[in-house]
């Protein structure tokens, strides 16, 4: 018989050998002083350190609260976020660094957020950073933009400390960078309880950080990603039929135009132009292809997505 938890923590890591036993022992006394039964899931995105012995060891001392998974190689925070949801057995389940930069005193607050007050999704807000200006700035602009396009108002989107109903990751799927994204996956499958904490941030102990600045740039093209997917996701000839319903309109009403322009400088003997030789009617037409190219990638998104496997998986918040 599975064995349920009062918290699941998932831990995703990559070549932190150095703190996880400082972080699970600091996870277990949190958990022993509040009396809440926990397990910890450690995710191993393909380190090349001793992170993996230090996973076996931490197995021994602390038996059935550790669980472990071991990628072969790294496939990056999504996919082990991903693998850690699958095997969270928690009633409240949690995300958190390796790098002991989040602390785990946080626990009780969030949790009680999430078992009392009825919230579906707590995130923590790192309002004072032990990190470098480089980082902070892109941040802070990168947080707005989130804000702005997904109309959910944390102030901090790429915390990794945060918790969840466990209904809520059972219902989404975490893939390629959308880890900094999984309120804005959450409100859209209908979770819409999304409260946001402040939390203590640390400076970071043992070896240096993993992201460079090329996750900015993978960040915003699945901050687009996520935007489109909620809102067209379902129904892309909205977006793809609607643009190219407009271009195909005012290409054809500009062709028209011209000709009936040239048609009444004809019968009243005024100076004319060829219309081959005016830019705006190859204009005109470039509209009209590239609208009716537009209309047929809607056609065709909808064809697949009524194909789609997973179109009809709705969200059952009750039944009777």
């Amino acid at each position: 018989m599975q064995k349920n938890y009062d918290i699941s923590v998932v831990v995703p890591l990559y070549n932190e050998c150095e703190s996880l036993r400082e972080l699970v022992e600091w996870i277990d006394r949190v958990c022993q002083s509040n009396r809440l039964t926990y397990e910890v899931i450690l995710i191993d995105d393909g380190s090349t350190d001793d992170s993996w012995d230090v996973i076996e060891a931490l197995k021994t001392d602390f038996s059935d609260a550790i669980q472990a998974i071991r990628f072969a190689r790294n496939y990056g925070k999504s996919a082990a976020l991903y693998c850690g949801f699958e095997a969270a057995r928690g009633e409240v389940v949690f995300t958190m660094d390796a790098d002991l930069q989040d602390s785990p005193d946080e626990i009780p607050q969030m949790r009680k957020m999430i078992v009392e007050e009825g919230y579906d999704i707590v995130s923590g807000w790192k309002r004072k950073r032990y990190d470098p200006i480089s980082k902070r700035w892109p941040s802070k602009f990168f947080n707005f933009t989130a804000r702005v396009c997904s109309g959910i108002k944390l102030h901090d989107f790429n915390c990794g400390l945060k918790c969840y109903r466990r209904n809520v990751i059972k219902a989404i799927e975490v893939y390629g960078e959308m880890h900094r994204y999984i309120p804005i996956l959450a409100k859209e499958a209908g979770f819409n309880r999304i409260g946001e904490v402040e939390v203590h941030h640390q400076p970071r102990k043992y070896g240096k950080s993993k992201f460079g600045m090329e996750r900015m740039v993978k960040g915003y093209l699945d901050l687009i990603s996520v935007t489109f997917m909620s809102k067209f996701g379902r129904s892309p000839m909205y977006f793809f039929g609607s643009l190219g319903t407009i271009m195909f309109l005012i290409g054809g009403f500009t062709t028209c135009w011209i000709i009936i322009d040239k048609l009444y400088k004809q019968l009243h003997d005024m100076p004319l132009r060829a219309i081959s030789d005016q830019p705006l009617f190859y204009l005109s037409i470039l509209a009209i292809i590239l609208g009716v190219q537009l209309f047929l990638a809607g056609f065709l998104g909808e064809l697949i997505n009524r194909n789609s496997s997973d179109r009809n998986k709705y969200l059952i918040d009750k039944k009777i």
